[in-house]
């Protein structure tokens, strides 16, 4: 079967040699059998036309849950609402990320989650955790933080669907650990760490490829002690997370990472938790108690206060929202952002960009960057002018 898509702003997602996204121009997309067969320029007759922007689907690489369940919840019933409130959302392409559990839990993870990766739900998973720094832990549960010691990791880098691990380089097995990911084709990602300068050099040099969400979790910036932030905006072998929710990173910090790492080297996250889409309220993230309060998720101390920041309830569509209204960030380098450069990066061929022979996964946001439709493979999802979930 073949359908015609048209508009006169269509965003592909490809980068230029400036480093930026090209402009939208008018095209029409060929669709066959869900992939995308031509793209041709200017608008065919016998096109669907559509009076919005089309940019390719989102690609969301760092996500823990929504609607309620995190994607390890034994339920699949509520794993599918959480995939279909992303999709909802834009993102079209979802890794699955776990929070630090016991090894064997880990395991049983794995195989609960093998049946959404085998059916084309999921893409992969990405273990966060536990392999991370007690220093640095954030939302995780410090006494189940262990050494990624070869014995441990190994089986775990060989399981086909894991596709990212974040780690602490600085830990005593770390370094090895980053090697065992990269012989695997797995994305051994910095992250939870507690390293400085020149571990996270070192680190990178041993085959580290992606930051989980730059600036947290990890040093800050000193003048005399610059820490892992420097090292990882300039160094051009690695791809920086970051989580575009206003409250993660200030306007500032997000265009200051843009300007040193470049828009090819930037991957929006949303490290989005059960209770995106959800009202304020408690919830629970790694078996730690989570307090939802104007939509802001964070820890419960034990005098009941807020604590730390504990993922998010970002969706991806608000996050490319957010980069364009807040940030000054134009739409064709945010929607890159969200979808081909994660993609090219987690070495995804055939999603992130508008062209041949990619699945013909498309958003199409309004005037104000707001998400008014969704595509999946050749399918409306959210047809154009019906609210997301």
């Amino acid at each position: 079967m073949q359908t015609r898509i048209a508009s006169r702003r269509v965003v592909t997602g490809t980068i230029d040699s400036s480093g930026h996204a090209e402009p939208a121009r008018a095209l029409t997309i060929v669709i066959s059998d869900g992939v995308i067969s031509e793209v041709r320029e200017g608008i065919e007759p016998d096109a669907q036309l559509i009076d919005a922007t089309l940019v390719p689907g989102f690609v969301d690489t760092h996500t823990h849950g929504a609607a309620g369940a995190a994607f390890v919840d034994p339920d699949p019933a509520a794993v599918q609402r959480a995939i279909d409130l992303h999709r909802a959302h834009g993102s079209t392409t979802l890794f699955a990320s776990t929070v630090t559990a016991p090894v064997a839990e880990v395991h049983a993870q794995l195989e609960r989650l093998r049946p959404f990766v085998a059916a084309g739900e999921l893409r992969g998973v990405h273990l966060e955790g536990p392999f991370i720094s007690p220093a640095r832990k954030g939302a995780h549960t410090e006494s189940l933080l262990i050494d990624p010691a070869s014995e441990v990791i190994d089986p775990l880098v060989a399981d086909p669907i894991v596709r990212m691990v974040t780690l602490a380089p600085e830990l005593p097995s770390g370094l090895r650990a980053v090697e065992s990911c990269a012989r695997h084709g797995v994305a051994a990602a910095f992250g939870h760490s507690d390293s400085d300068a020149a571990t996270t050099a070192v680190a990178v040099d041993a085959g580290v490829t992606i930051v989980t969400h730059l600036f947290n979790a990890m040093r800050g910036i000193n003048h005399r002690e610059p820490g892992p932030v420097p090292v990882l905006l300039t160094d051009p072998r690695v791809m920086v997370e970051l989580i575009c929710d206003g409250v993660h990173l200030a306007p500032e910090i997000v265009r200051l990472a843009i300007a040193a790492a470049g828009v090819p080297r930037v991957g929006l996250v949303t490290d989005a938790m059960a209770a995106t889409g959800e009202s304020d309220g408690d919830y629970e993230l790694g078996g730690l108690a989570v307090q939802v309060r104007d939509g802001v998720a964070r820890l419960v101390t034990s005098d009941g206060t807020p604590g730390a920041i504990a993922g998010s309830t970002l969706t991806m569509d608000r996050a490319v929202r957010f980069l364009v209204t807040q940030v000054g960030v134009s739409l064709p380098d945010a929607a890159a952002m969200a979808s081909g450069v994660p993609a090219a990066w987690h070495h995804l061929n055939d999603v992130g960009r508008i062209a041949p022979g990619y699945r013909a996964d498309l958003c199409v946001l309004d005037d104000d960057a707001t998400l008014v439709g969704v595509m999946r493979s050749g399918a409306w999802f959210v047809a154009p002018g019906r609210d997301a979930a």
